[in-house]
């Protein structure tokens, strides 16, 4: 079953099994919130990562049989990972080329008793098999490995998604609009290079992890920007991809409470994620910022987002990339209107991000900071500048940008042309729409 997704769960009332449909939706609600510690400790119990959550996926299945007759047990994260174990000892038994593997793991079984994996006790029946005090350096050692260097971004990505936050290959190809078997092929692909590089399935030494960590957080960033804004289809958002992102990032928080840029990527998905409510419309329309009804932004997210900043401030060391644009986001979530935003703060944030992680989008977004903060005149020979050095080309924002600048200083003609060619270039209907709709209304 090398790479293989979660089983496909029986639809409701299709097999005849009263416990059928409750069955189902409890398998599936444990998989979404603890996949990643049952992956995790499996993997951490025999070593390796592809086995680890083939044989997750085979107690599923099990569980969907299982529980369906005999309705849920009182531990099922218990159950699951005792069924689990006990097909990794299977395994281990039928592959004679493993045989020494087997015997060692076998002698830790007696050594550990009921914690590390032996046969449950009478009296213990759901006692899981690992020391459950070391769940969450597994979650955390998880989202490392799955986030090694050795790995290509689009791998990363993939198999955090995959084996990190639980979800299928068909979920995955969906949030990223490429093919099923693309998806599967970068997994499959993953693994063999993880393994082949001998990765250990463990949290890094103090002296790498903030090394590496720069790796996990660039992946949950891309993870919760094509959540935030799909790059294509007909969806503006995709608000279970970004939740996944947030949540995550949440753990990894809790994890490492000492690293404020955990704590800044965490702002600034809590601080995007709360104007979630307001940039859609009834139809899925995408409504701008200065036509969103700021009642809808979601103020317990605000809330939580500014509290995540403090603590990233409070560490003292100075905002990183990410806490740069938290810092940004929450000017947005602490101003009543677009016009009674602090913009002349948000072009210095801006200024700091360009010295810290420069990038043309960066520069981009300095330009409309600037336009705001003190008029088009100011802003457009920055955005003449990036079109110039073509280091934006292909990409719709800077013609979308540069079609505002020149609605804004009067040169209609210039500024439609514009706007149709950020149209054409812009894969997402739904923003589409809207600079079509600006392109026409210029005449």
């Amino acid at each position: 079953m090398a790479g293989a997704d979660r089983p496909a769960l029986t639809p409701a009332g299709t097999d005849g099994t009263p416990g059928a449909v409750p069955a189902r939706r409890a398998v599936e609600a444990l998989w979404r919130i603890e996949s990643a510690r049952i992956v995790g400790a499996l993997t951490r119990y025999t070593g390796d990562l592809d086995l680890a959550e083939d044989i997750a996926q085979e107690a599923l299945a099990q569980a969907l049989v299982a529980w369906s007759r005999d309705g849920e047990p009182a531990n099922p994260v218990g159950w699951l990972l005792a069924t689990a174990r006990r097909r990794a000892i299977d395994h281990y038994r039928r592959s004679s080329a493993l045989d020494e593997r087997y015997a060692a793991l076998a002698g830790r079984l007696v050594e550990g008793g009921a914690t590390s994996g032996a046969e449950p006790t009478e009296d213990r029946p759901d006692d899981l098999p690992w020391d459950p005090d070391r769940i969450d350096d597994d979650v955390l050692a998880l989202m490392f490995v799955a986030c090694h260097p050795v790995l290509s971004p689009e791998a990363r990505t993939a198999l955090t998604l995959r084996v990190v936050a639980g979800l299928s290959s068909e979920e995955i190809a969906r949030s990223f609009l490429v093919p099923v078997p693309t998806v599967q092929a970068r997994i499959t692909r993953a693994k063999k290079t993880i393994a082949a590089a001998g990765v250990p399935f463990e949290v890094p030494p103090a002296a790498e992890r903030r090394e590496r960590l720069g790796g996990v957080l660039t992946v949950l960033y891309v993870i919760f920007t094509e959540g935030s804004t799909a790059t294509a289809g007909d969806r503006l958002l995709r608000p279970d991809l970004a939740y996944e992102a947030i949540r995550l990032a949440r753990t990894l928080a809790a994890l490492l409470p000492d690293e404020p840029e955990v704590f800044g990527l965490l702002a600034l998905f809590e601080l995007s994620a709360a104007r979630f409510p307001a940039r859609t419309g009834r139809d899925g329309e995408a409504i701008l910022l200065e036509d969103q009804d700021r009642r809808l932004w979601d103020r317990s997210a605000v809330r939580r987002g500014l509290a995540a900043l403090d603590r990233a401030t409070a560490a003292g060391r100075g905002l990183g990339p990410y806490g740069l644009q938290a810092a940004i986001a929450a000017c947005h979530a602490k101003a009543p209107s677009v016009p009674e935003t602090d913009w002349g703060r948000i072009v210095l944030l801006y200024e700091a991000l360009g010295r810290v992680a420069p990038s043309p989008v960066v520069e981009l977004n300095r330009a409309v900071a600037v336009a705001m903060a003190t008029g088009p005149q100011e802003a457009l020979p920055i955005v003449d500048g990036l079109a110039a050095s073509g280091r934006l080309s292909g990409s719709h924002l800077l013609p979308t940008v540069r079609g505002e600048l020149l609605v804004r200083l009067g040169r209609t003609a210039e500024a439609r042309a514009e706007l149709e060619l950020a149209a054409r270039l812009c894969r997402n209907t739904r923003e589409r729409s809207v600079l079509l709709r600006k392109a026409a209304a210029l005449g």
